[in-house]
């Protein structure tokens, strides 16, 4: 906001005092929190355990980041906003940065980066100024203000140009977890980030778009637009693996939320405990969305129409419900398709309704408590167990699996015979406990427990690295929000299990989420242009069709090709790599992991797994190739790519991870080889 500026200072120092004084502020507001006392405004203990906790919350929001900048931006606009063309409608000026800070007289001193007053800073242009006379970007070493860039965008005779600070800080280095990119979002990303609660988006993104940023992003502003709603409701993030969620999970809290959830799919479904694995073949019929028949049909299989009436003896009276009257009475719950378990717990109600509309002919006049003690009474309760009897959905998993006979008679007209056998397990469990479920496995069971009873909703999933899910996953995650809306992020490109996503269209039906939009991220911010262009020659054998990512980088960054006869030379390529600022990762087939691992332990070179936080002192990381996907290192060291792609159990899947791997890389790629390259790349 406008607010008086010392004429004395140069505008840099200008900048670093009200940067000082924002800081100050924030430090004033977490002090304000931390003070509150609340002895005296609770009812009760539990109230104010609910009051502390949302206390933490908001100190924890509140915090001053040292090494982060409190602002990124400045608008100055030409009218009031609200008021443009008014006349006498004098400008003001707005500080953009990632939390809302505020002076001890309530006047915003730097405005959250969701607000709408801030929009202009992502999608303003020559083009279409939305009323801003100048937009500047700062520059930070860590979080001292070193420097700013001015952007006059209702001067026509100053030239459209990159803007030098946005390019540094979309390729300045970095250790440590991924940052956000709320200083760097585009246009086309910030379209994507503020699109509303109530759709669900599903972004196709190549290497180095920032669909993941962006999808975080989208979270941050969801829960700024739709804050009471979400906190009723809830918010996911699901990844694809632990090392990749480590990787993101400190973006939210960057920008001060503090309350999302983040898992990975098998986390969602986690009933059992999975000690097993499938063959690629089982796991793909598992997978399969059609198998969501096969259980529905199991599921239901258990209920059987009364062979006798229903007696309800009460006092000296008896009332009779017949066999016919309880059939409609079951039909109509199987007709209205309600979850099984609603289902059996409505049908005591149901018959004991029958009893009460007896009693109301033969002059009675019960009530519902008189009702309720119908639906409790022995013979209601024997009937409904004999008709709807309970099903454990474990245990209904575990016969489809090991009984030949029951799968064939609900398989049948879903699954072909050899299908059937595909899944069923050599050597049949005894129980559940004992059974070596596979992650396939726990799906399966995720969605009979969800025919049972119904899955709670939350308000929005934002689901990344989507391609990989099978479609009975996209179903799991589909339950989380049915009366939610959600993000979808992947590209197709990048798709590496046997049921990789094949259309994106066909990816939101199984979702449950028909309606949803597809977005499409094609400019690439963090990819080096010859790397890119490099890795996009395998896209004709990967994804036919799908554009390649057009890096936008003035810098084309480093690219070598290396032939090496042995490891430690690609451990000298990691070395020389280690001597540039930044982070470095080896990424290798995960077959050779032991051999490199062994090479940089005998030449002293310490290393990190994935998952594991990059420092200044520990910069290099060891990555198989299978776990590469979503990571991103300033250097990249690329061992074997012939390897990678035999470590796959077909080609296509194999240069898919050779295509992920290759697209690591922020500013520098040495692949080392001693077998031929891939003909694809050429």
């Amino acid at each position: 906001m406008s607010r008086p500026v010392d004429d004395s200072l140069d505008p840099l120092e200008r900048e670093r005092s009200h940067l000082a004084s924002s800081r100050a502020a924030l430090r004033a507001m977490r002090e304000d929190v931390e003070s509150l006392d609340i002895r005296d405004v609770t009812a009760n203990w539990v109230n104010a355990e609910v009051l502390t906790r949302q206390i933490d919350d908001r100190i924890k929001a509140l915090a001053d980041l040292s090494d982060t900048p409190l602002f990124f931006g400045r608008l100055d606009y030409l009218h009031a906003p609200g008021a443009e063309g008014a006349e006498g409608a004098e400008g003001e000026r707005f500080y953009i940065g990632r939390r809302h800070v505020h002076d001890a007289d309530g006047d915003p001193m730097v405005i959250d980066w969701r607000a709408p007053v801030s929009q202009p800073f992502y999608r303003a242009s020559k083009k279409d100024p939305m009323d801003i006379g100048l937009r500047r970007r700062f520059g930070y070493t860590g979080g001292d203000l070193t420097a700013y860039e001015d952007e006059h965008l209702s001067d026509p005779a100053e030239a459209a140009r990159t803007s030098r600070l946005l390019q540094q800080e979309i390729e300045r280095p970095r250790v440590g977890p991924m940052r956000d990119i709320v200083a760097t979002i585009q246009p086309e990303q910030d379209e994507i980030v503020r699109s509303g609660l109530g759709g669900t988006v599903c972004v196709q993104g190549g290497p180095g778009t920032g669909k993941t940023a962006v999808g975080l992003h989208r979270v941050a502003y969801l829960l700024y637009a739709h804050r009471e709603r979400l906190a009723r409701t809830g918010t996911l993030v699901i990844g694809p693996n632990r090392s990749f969620l480590h990787y993101i999970e400190q973006v939210l809290p960057a920008l001060g939320e503090l309350t999302v959830r983040q898992a990975t799919v098998d986390d969602l479904v986690a009933r059992v405990e999975v000690r097993g694995t499938d063959d690629a073949a089982a796991a793909v019929v598992k997978g399969d969305a059609r198998m969501a028949e096969v259980l529905r049909r199991a599921v239901y299989a258990h209920v059987s129409m009364p062979a006798e009436a229903v007696v309800v003896v009460r006092g000296s009276r008896r009332w009779r419900v017949p066999a016919y009257e309880v059939e409609e009475i079951v039909r109509e719950l199987l007709d209205r398709d309600i979850r099984y378990g609603a289902a059996r717990e409505a049908l005591p109600q149901r018959i004991a309704h029958a009893v009460l509309v007896q009693m109301e002919r033969s002059g009675e006049a019960p009530d519902d408590r008189v009702q309720d003690a119908v639906a409790r009474n022995a013979a209601v309760k024997a009937a409904v167990k004999a008709i709807w009897p309970p099903v454990d959905p474990a245990k209904l998993v575990l016969r489809l699996l090991s009984d030949a006979e029951f799968l064939a008679e609900h398989a049948d007209g879903v699954l072909d015979e050899d299908e059937q056998r595909t899944i069923l397990w050599a050597r049949p469990a005894r129980s559940v406990k004992s059974a070596k479920w596979s992650a396939a496995d726990a799906v399966l069971i995720d969605e009979a427990s969800d025919l049972v009873t119904r899955t709670p909703s939350l308000g929005h999933v934002v689901l990344d690295e989507a391609q990989d899910l099978s479609p009975m996953q996209y179903r799991a995650v589909g339950r989380r929000c049915t009366t939610g809306s959600a993000t979808v992020l992947g590209d197709l490109a990048q798709g590496t299990t046997p049921w990789a996503t094949r259309s994106w269209e066909e990816a939101l039906e199984h979702l449950g989420k028909r309606d949803g939009v597809i977005e499409e991220l094609t400019a690439g911010f963090r990819v080096p242009t010859d790397v890119i262009t490099y890795a996009s020659r395998l896209l004709p054998s990967i994804a036919p069709g799908l554009a390649p990512v057009a890096s936008i980088r003035d810098n084309p960054g480093f690219f070598e090709i290396r032939e090496v006869a042995e490891a430690a030379e690609v451990v000298a390529a990691c070395g020389e790599s280690l001597r540039h600022e930044g982070s470095v990762g080896l990424i290798a087939a995960d077959a050779r992991v032991p051999v490199l691992a062994e090479a940089l332990k005998a030449a002293g070179l310490e290393y990190l797994a994935p998952g594991e936080e990059t420092t200044r002192q520990a910069r290099l990381t060891l990555v198989p190739a299978s776990l590469a996907k979503g990571l991103e290192y300033d250097y990249v060291v690329l061992d074997e790519p012939a390897a990678v792609v035999e470590g796959e159990p077909d080609e296509r899947t194999g240069l898919r991870r050779l295509y992920v791997a290759l697209t690591r890389a922020v500013s520098g790629l040495t692949v080392t080889h001693t077998e031929a390259l891939p003909a694809q790349l050429g």
